[in-house]
């Protein structure tokens, strides 16, 4: 059996390689709500990984969180992977801390020189790096709720942009890939809820660009972690996996050992960067994604609109394997 996902998770990495001139790299804008769940934690990794090889440039990081040590901790990853100029978005709310979150881990254990108060807020930070890239070029990755795309799109012309923010990402977004909800159906998931009724109503009522949502059930299936058990305990990776599995609520009593996480938001990173459809995803369209003030959703079937989810049809252990060998850039 393990001959067997070997050679499945080899067929994947090299899915796409061939003879023909390599893609150029994919431009992404990555909004985030990092520090509760680890799967934000792995899919920065794997953005960084995937800038080291070519696959990607990452534009910039938006953090939906506002605790006091959001920031900090996302400088400490673009650091420590290399990566020190990528610019950081913050929301400007109110700060707070809680002890359960992995931020505040990570930027102490880590070279940091940014907090909240070094960084421009994620409306301000969208608004410059979105205009200026070419029309139809960027990839923006979801994978927190939606606040910070809210308030972009109902941003006005200012003196970096004679565009409404809904204009700039109807001009500059190429499509959203956006980590949220159930399907075809489903009610409570986080992404989509956030404990802020009606945001992901308005963004998907209002958001002119076309939009692929990997679900709760995607990530559900697929389930990571485990190996970084067997890596350098000095890495933002295992920092940040060891407090989340030692104080997620929903994780079971931490034993001295890292456990097996869901992989929601590596999903979302890995369809934007690499695509995967007929592999390790099929994409459902010919419907919407209807939404209500609470964020439960459902799938409404009908014309071909500017909406599709990913149906996962690898089998998930395969997709595990892959997914951790980009994290620990072992592809």
């Amino acid at each position: 059996m393990k001959i067997y996902l070997f050679l499945c998770v080899m067929a994947l990495v090299c899915v796409g390689c061939s003879s023909v001139e390599p893609k150029a790299p994919v431009k992404i804008i990555f909004d985030t709500d990092i520090g509760g769940d680890a799967d934000d934690l792995g899919a920065l990794v794997m953005l960084h990984n995937f800038v080291d090889k070519g696959e990607c440039k990452l534009l910039a990081v938006m953090s939906w969180a506002h605790d006091e040590y959001a920031v900090a901790a996302i400088d400490a990853i673009n650091r420590y992977y290399h990566h020190p100029d990528i610019p950081i978005g913050g929301r400007k709310d109110n700060i707070f801390n809680e002890e359960r979150l992995y931020n505040k881990p990570i930027a102490d254990h880590f070279e940091h020189k940014l907090t909240y108060k070094d960084v421009p807020d994620t409306t301000t930070l969208y608004r410059k790096i979105l205009s200026q890239q070419a029309d139809g070029s960027v990839v923006l990755v979801t994978v927190g709720p939606l606040l910070n795309i809210q308030r972009l799109i109902q941003s006005q012309p200012d003196s970096v942009s004679d565009l409404t923010g809904g204009e700039l990402i109807s001009r500059k977004v190429r499509n959203v890939v956006m980590m949220g909800g159930h399907f075809p159906g489903g009610k409570g998931e986080w992404n989509f809820s956030g404990q802020m009724p009606g945001v992901t109503k308005f963004v998907l009522e209002h958001l002119e660009a076309p939009v692929v949502f990997s679900g709760f059930e995607i990530g559900r299936a697929i389930r990571t972690g485990e190996v970084f058990n067997d890596i350098d305990k000095n890495t933002p990776l295992y920092v940040g996996y060891l407090h989340f599995c030692q104080h997620a609520s929903w994780m079971p009593p931490y034993e001295g050992r890292l456990v097996d996480n869901s992989t929601f938001d590596q999903t979302a990173v890995l369809y934007a960067v690499r695509g995967g459809v007929g592999r390790y995803w099929d994409k459902i369209e010919g419907g919407y994604c209807q939404v209500d003030d609470n964020g439960d959703n459902r799938w409404v079937e009908g014309a071909v609109t500017n909406h599709a989810y990913l149906k996962l049809i690898e089998e998930p252990e395969v997709m595990a394997q892959l997914i951790e060998s980009i994290m620990l850039n072992k592809f």
